[in-house]
């Protein structure tokens, strides 16, 4: 059914857009907390900084990343020598160009589902004695996880099909970086490799399509034991 390489390359895309949702959650609900909650100043520029990468063209992005997280760039340079951390062209560094990509629509979901949360709760449970920070694991966080389900969605589906960033940050090895886009573009460059290029694209759009539907069952099923 798939060549060795096709395989190798749609277990690849899976793994790093699995890590790419999976690392970017944590500051994904911070940043949709902060941005849903809080007022300060600068709230507007650190909206617009967490929106910059859906209107940058995703080259642009890798190469940001290629000069920072590079052998020679300052922070690849750091976490080379003091972490023995290697990013640039390995999967690790596709999975980070991913998250980057991705993390702006998984801010957006996660933002609105908690700015639906009705603060009078907040409020209620804050007037209890609950610290702001059991008031968030308990009454927010609860009550907005369908947008955190639907957020880790959206963000793993990018990551599945990322190509501009990740190429340009870590090319495109064999059986190291070569992701499901990657290997759909190389088969563009080979004769007679219409097959290939159709079986992938159809894999991606299946798992693009269970991930989409289980959220959905998931969400709705949160939503059916909330009445209950």
């Amino acid at each position: 059914m798939f060549s060795p390489e096709e395989a190798t390359a749609i277990a690849l895309s899976l793994k790093v857009a699995v890590a790419a949702s999976l690392a970017s959650l944590p500051p994904g609900v911070a940043v949709a907390w902060l941005l849903a909650r809080c007022r300060f100043l600068g709230k507007g520029l650190l909206d617009a900084l967490v929106h910059l990468p859906l209107v940058l063209p995703p080259v642009v992005v890798g190469y940001a990343l290629l000069v920072a997280f590079g052998h020679g760039g300052p922070l690849g340079r750091l976490l080379s020598e003091h972490f023995g951390i290697t990013l640039a062209f390995r999967w690790t560094g596709a999975a980070l160009a991913s998250a980057i990509m991705g993390f702006p629509l998984m801010v957006r979901a996660i933002r609105l589902a908690i700015e639906s949360v009705d603060r009078r709760l907040e409020r209620a449970a804050s007037t209890l004695g609950a610290s702001p920070l059991r008031v968030f694991f308990t009454i927010t966080l609860p009550l907005a996880w369908p947008g955190l389900v639907a957020g880790a969605v959206l963000a793993f589906a990018k990551a599945l099909g990322e190509f501009g960033a990740t190429i340009t940050f870590v090319s495109s090895i064999p059986g190291q970086t070569r992701t499901l886009s990657s290997e759909i573009y190389g088969l563009m460059q080979v004769p007679g490799g219409e097959a290939g290029i159709w079986r992938l694209a159809l894999v991606a759009v299946a798992i693009s399509l269970a991930a989409l539907l289980a959220s959905e069952w998931l969400v709705r099923r949160g939503r059916r034991e909330e009445h209950d």
